[in-house]
């Protein structure tokens, strides 16, 4: 029985269903933040919403007695039955934050298309050399902060006032946004070199540092098509083999049958 339940899981149009209901009720949970929507249709939007919880209920449900102690050893199971969790817990009282995390539901669809979730998976793979990066980015935005509180900060305490402010308004220079008009040109009235601090400072963060971490990640994906055009290789091989195996067996079968016959 768990073998059924666990083959009829994981057929396409099964997966094609959740997905569509993952969809839909994305667009419930969207529909639910009008007004007017819900003055109008409130009952039958409920009703839609309730219907799709249960589906997803019914699927984790279905998971774990198809695939038993095995449920909880897959890090995308897992990650279902949080999301489904926290749309059952009472969203009354202390809990009504948890009712925006609803939209969170959205998220499963990454865990059902695999191509997303092989998305997901280069970027996790990424993550330890990210940390690395990060680490660079965290240091040249230290030196970068100290230096911009100790060289602009008395006039312009809005900005660079602090290591706190100097930092968020580096993070904006970094970004690129508004950084020439809004920050650098007006301090460059007062300290007319400031520009041999802050192009240096893009150089370095914007150019350099980001198209690093973007690197990253592109690497990340390749590898994780790579493997899977390995598994597909292998799958196909096997698939080769097995029929080879077949082929071969038959043949024998069809010779001895001829030996008793001659």
């Amino acid at each position: 029985m768990r073998k059924r339940l666990n083959a009829w899981l994981e057929q396409t149009w099964t997966q094609n269903f959740i997905i569509g209901v993952i969809i839909l009720n994305a667009i419930v949970l969207g529909l639910e933040t009008s007004p007017q929507i819900m003055a109008q249709f409130g009952v039958a939007i409920t009703a839609i919403d309730t219907a799709c919880l249960a589906v997803f209920v019914a699927e984790i449900a279905a998971k774990l007695i198809a695939r038993g102690g095995r449920f909880f050893r897959d890090g995308w199971n897992l990650f279902d039955f949080v999301i489904v969790g926290i749309a059952l817990v009472p969203t009354a009282g202390g809990f009504s934050v948890l009712r925006a995390l609803r939209i969170l539901r959205v998220l499963r669809v990454v865990s059902v298309a695999p191509r997303l979730r092989r998305v997901v998976e280069g970027f996790i793979t990424a993550l330890p050399g990210m940390g690395s990066v990060f680490l660079l980015m965290s240091i040249i935005f230290y030196i970068g902060a100290v230096i911009a509180t100790k060289l602009f900060g008395s006039s312009f305490p809005e900005w660079f006032g602090t290591l706190g402010q100097s930092g968020y308004t580096l993070f904006q220079v970094m970004t690129l946004e508004s950084w020439s008009m809004g920050i650098v040109r007006p301090v460059m009235e007062i300290y007319p070199y400031a520009w041999a601090f802050f192009v240096p400072f893009i150089l370095v963060t914007t150019f350099a540092v980001v198209n690093l971490l973007v690197g990253l990640i592109v690497n990340s994906m390749q590898d994780a098509h790579q493997e899977e055009d390995h598994q597909r290789t292998d799958a196909y091989r096997d698939d080769v083999l097995e029929r080879l195996g077949v082929i071969e067996e038959l043949l024998r079968e069809k010779g001895d049958g001829q030996e008793r016959q001659g």
